[in-house]
């Protein structure tokens, strides 16, 4: 019984998703996905999903509906305005019932063209959403990294699955996800190597590198060898507690996550570009002056 009234219902997980839960709501959703990983699994699709349906359909919001559709849907010319004093008499139920009456007809009274135009732009719209919420999509690469961290940096004695200490865990993420993977050294910064784990990315893989503070802190940085198209720009993003730093250099991903101070986290995004494999011994690190204001 304790169970089932501890546990946390879907509709309360999309929500959190959504961003919809007060302070209290998200800390106890938080608390369940870090011990439940395969709630945690779902909710990282919900939100790839999210995103690509975002991407995608948001801007069709601020497109005008096509003439053809408001000429069958409010039985004028499609040459006509909305804007006509035939069309501000319309009442709103009138147009609700002619929309609603659309499919019929449309198919009985001859809406060939509405029907074809229709079809045409599902048929498009089908192909894009396959392709945006595909696993391994550049649009979702970002989102991935802060709930791989969101799952495992709560975990009290498996956060890793190769530990620092064990001197395979480079040469071994390097092999599997085909990038050069370098443990980074974050001394400077406050925090120690844990060590990492592989995790599935779509049709390839990608490894985490999991750090630690003294005050028990942890952030992770998150490397895959990214799509073609994904955008390399050095980018700050927060959602909720979490802030990350995310770029691509030399055919290298690298998403920096963590529940710290923004310039917490650019100290150590800055300390993780100079060492990148191929980086020059003194280079100047992205500027910090050109990320967006959040």
């Amino acid at each position: 019984m304790t169970m089932d009234a501890d546990r946390i219902s879907d509709d309360m997980l999309s929500a959190w998703v959504d961003g919809e839960l007060d302070a209290a709501a998200r800390e106890r959703v938080q608390a369940w996905l870090n011990s439940h990983p395969q709630d945690a699994a779902r909710v990282r699709e919900w939100a790839a999903d999210r995103a690509a349906l975002a991407a995608m359909f948001g801007p069709l919001l601020d497109e005008p509906a096509p003439e053809a559709l408001l000429a069958t849907v409010l039985g004028a010319p499609a040459s006509t305005s909305t804007n006509t004093p035939a069309a501000r008499r319309s009442p709103r139920w009138a147009m609700a019932a002619a929309a609603a009456g659309l499919l019929v007809t449309g198919a009985v009274l001859g809406g060939a063209g509405v029907w074809q135009w229709q079809q045409q732009q599902q048929v498009a719209q089908d192909s894009r959403l396959r392709t945006e919420l595909a696993a391994g999509t550049a649009q979702g690469w970002v989102q991935r990294a802060a709930f791989a961290h969101s799952v495992y940096v709560g975990e009290p004695r498996h956060a890793v699955e190769v530990k620092a200490n064990e001197e395979h865990l480079s040469r071994w993420l390097t092999r599997r996800i085909d990038i050069p993977v370098k443990l980074f050294d974050l001394h400077d910064q406050g925090f120690e190597l844990v060590g990492g784990r592989l995790l599935p990315d779509g049709p390839g893989k990608s490894a985490q590198l999991l750090y630690q503070d003294a005050q028990q802190r942890r952030v992770t940085v998150y490397l895959r060898k990214p799509e073609q198209g994904t955008d390399a720009a050095f980018r700050y993003e927060q959602q909720g507690k979490l802030g990350m730093f995310y770029w691509v250099e030399d055919g290298a991903g690298y998403a920096l996550v963590g529940e710290a101070p923004r310039a917490t986290l650019l100290g150590i995004a800055q300390a993780i570009y100079n060492q990148q494999p191929g980086v020059p011994k003194a280079p100047q690190a992205p500027a910090s002056a050109a990320l967006p204001k959040h």
